[in-house]
């Protein structure tokens, strides 16, 4: 995250659940905390936490986040503040929170949206992409605290070339079962046609 936005001190995933287990929302601990929380142990320091959300629970949310400074990021990644009360656009992301106004950021909710029905999630970058809203808990998810699967995160880290992402792919390669490499490989043939990843992900389900 860019110091020219001010600070962070990202809340710890034991945190995250402890600040919104008592909304009545789905949400999934997402980013580089679902890296390391499907493998089970620390891979990097991170410096931020990304909370993934659906729009359509964005009102309770942000009732539920009453006194938190909150700015929504409208493209193409201007923060500014999210008053209550407004229904943001569809092109708005991205939500960057913090206890207070002086307070170092702490949170990052990242908005996807569901089919007209509110039952299909759907990818933000290519709505053909679509699976259960309700399938997005990953193995690493428990009782009051939910992490996205690491198939979906993965499907994300794919848009982008940090080394980082690179290296969360090749860490989660080795542990993604069978069905869940089947379904990123899928899901990259249709978002993003010859994908780099294709490749060892259809090596690695041959082994």
């Amino acid at each position: 995250m860019s110091q020219d936005l001010g600070p962070w001190d990202p809340l710890s995933p034991a945190q995250v659940t402890h600040l919104l287990n008592r909304v009545a929302v789905p949400w999934w601990i997402a980013g580089g905390w679902a890296v390391d929380l499907h493998l089970g142990y620390s891979t990097r320091t991170h410096d931020d936490v990304d909370v993934l959300v659906l729009r359509d629970d964005l009102p309770a949310l942000r009732e539920h986040l009453t006194g938190w400074d909150l700015h929504a990021a409208d493209p193409p990644g201007i923060l500014r503040p999210w008053p209550a009360g407004e229904v943001l656009s569809a092109h708005v992301s991205d939500i960057w929170c913090r206890p207070t106004q002086t307070s170092p950021w702490a949170l990052q909710l990242m908005i996807d949206d569901v089919d007209a029905g509110g039952q299909q999630w759907i990818y933000r970058h290519d709505d053909r992409v679509r699976r259960p809203w309700r399938s997005l808990d990953g193995p690493s998810s428990a009782p009051g605290r939910a992490v996205l699967a690491p198939e979906v995160q993965l499907l994300y880290k794919s848009v982008g070339s940090r080394p980082k992402d690179k290296a969360d792919f090749l860490q989660l390669l080795t542990v993604l079962a069978d069905e869940q490499r089947s379904w990123l490989s899928q899901a990259l043939r249709v978002s993003a046609g010859d994908h780099r990843w294709l490749q060892p992900l259809d090596v690695s389900g041959a082994q």
